[in-house]
């Protein structure tokens, strides 16, 4: 089973989006659908594009919907590293959507931690591109 961390538009309109967010590391496969502002992912393929330049420590956080029982959805959150040149390291947290569970609100969690590499990470930035300009329905970044 190959890594990766894929987004596919489930749906949208003029001002939200709704995304499915599936994380797999090669062990275990964890899927949510969280809302985002139209907007968010052009603003995440621009930030991506200055970001896969900082090979010597680089930081980027990536944050869709929000995790909590009040918020809509689900939640999806990723922290992108660069700890040195030629290995982007990858941690995620997800949560679903909240429902009843013996009488309580619950949610489904997961944590992964997946390790890339810069030329999967620019085929990323691509995809990203034409799923923010709704050109394709999915962008995928392949791990290794």
């Amino acid at each position: 089973m190959k890594p990766f961390i894929k987004f596919e538009q489930v749906w949208c309109d003029d001002d939200i989006t709704e995304l499915r967010v599936t994380v797999n590391n090669g062990y275990s496969i964890f899927s949510n659908k969280v809302y985002l502002a139209a907007t968010e992912l052009a603003e995440l393929h621009e930030s991506l594009l200055s970001f896969r330049t900082h090979y010597y420590g680089g930081l980027k956080d990536i944050d869709f919907g929000a995790f909590g029982s009040e918020y809509a959805n689900g939640a999806f959150s990723a922290r992108l590293h660069f700890p040195k040149p030629g290995n982007l390291h990858i941690s995620t947290m997800q949560q679903s959507e909240f429902f009843d569970f013996k009488g309580k609100e619950v949610a489904s969690e997961a944590k992964m931690y997946l390790i890339t590499e810069p030329t999967l990470l620019d085929n990323f930035i691509n995809e990203l591109k034409s799923l923010s300009t709704m050109s394709c329905k999915e962008a995928e970044l392949v791990c290794t």
